[in-house]
């Protein structure tokens, strides 16, 4: 009896070591096993050099905009604005262009564009207290596409600077990966975005008052944070890095054009709740929402090298996020059983 007691005890400890290594980790092994998986329908082609660069030019823009959502749902709060965000952005670095600006004042435009649209949002969360994100972030997705077709005039421009393209286009050639093999400017801007934020947040106090404003509000106020700034900053930093994203945008394609970024917002959602960022606030990891960027790209990438329809990538993708918020609920019954 004593043998079979000490047996569980054991399996509960071995199980209670796997769970958070499982928990934290999981999200890459899925990763892996995708890449594997799309290599062995696609050997000749998908783990070339060539198709990794294309899928890291791909995911630039939404690895941009599902940052800044991460740090907006770890408050337990979301933003459906950042697509318009970004195709305003976009557009206001180019007409700034056309008006003759020099680039290094018009690559500002962008992330400060995105940062007063963010700040607008936390205003009106904390100041005009709109009952929820929803409402205030829905207004503004309005707000700033018509604001990009009025500023434009519903007309694309094309032909921007090399200086201001250089983000967003600019490649480093990687020939010993073999020919044709690029290292794209814009990962190193994700790599820095994305370190910068794991650190804020795990390195600095106001990094973890994010986290416990998501995981309570009325906790977070009763122990002395001032949950308003806080969601003053996650929301302007939300809009500040779609503004990037306008940018980077803006650069790869050396134009601007005020249909850009439509249904970017549920794209951006997508990756950060695949990536095991909790809907509820409080959970999740810089390193989980890169991965589920990158599951997202590979995804669409192995699907369009095996000529699947957009409209069953859609399908797909709907499904993934579902499967996805439900493993959520999942866990936090599990976590409230224990």
């Amino acid at each position: 009896m004593a043998d079979v007691e000490t047996t569980s005890a054991e399996t509960q400890t071995g199980t209670s070591r796997i769970l958070p290594l499982l928990e934290r980790y999981g999200i890459v092994v899925v990763v892996v096993l995708m890449i594997l998986i799309l290599w062995a329908l696609e050997p000749e082609f998908f783990l070339t050099g060539r198709n990794f660069s294309n899928i890291l030019k791909q995911i630039a823009e939404n690895a941009m905009l599902a940052l800044g959502m991460f740090l907006v749902i770890l408050t337990a709060g979301i933003d459906l604005s950042v697509g318009s965000v970004l195709a305003l952005a976009m557009m206001s670095v180019a007409l700034a262009d056309a008006a003759g600006v020099p680039w290094p004042f018009v690559i500002l435009i962008g992330p400060l564009v995105g940062l007063a649209m963010g700040l607008f949002n936390g205003i009106g969360l904390t100041v005009l207290r709109l009952p929820h994100p929803f409402i205030m972030t829905l207004g503004t997705l309005f707000i700033a596409r018509a604001l990009t077709n009025l500023i434009s005039g519903g007309v694309p421009y094309s032909g921007l600077d090399a200086g201001v393209r250089f983000l967003g286009s600019a490649q480093i050639p990687l020939p010993f990966l073999g020919q044709g093999t690029t290292l794209p400017i814009s990962t190193f801007v994700i790599a820095v975005s994305y370190i910068g934020i794991a650190w804020f947040l795990r390195k600095t106090a106001v990094g973890r008052h994010v986290y416990a404003v998501g995981g309570s509000p009325h906790a977070a106020r009763v122990s002395g944070i001032a949950v308003d700034r806080i969601l003053l900053m996650v929301y302007a930093m939300c809009g500040c890095f779609a503004g990037i994203a306008g940018l980077l945008t803006a650069g790869r394609t050396n134009s601007g054009f005020p249909n850009a970024g439509l249904g970017a917002e549920l794209d951006a959602i997508a990756a950060v709740i695949i990536g095991g960022a909790s809907f509820f606030g409080g959970r999740g990891t810089v390193l989980g929402v890169f991965a589920g960027v990158l599951i997202m790209g590979l995804l669409r990438n192995g699907l369009n090298l095996q000529n699947v329809s957009v409209f069953w990538q859609q399908l797909l993708i709907g499904f993934v996020i579902i499967l996805a918020v439900w493993i959520d609920v999942l866990r936090r019954r599990a976590a409230t059983r224990t």
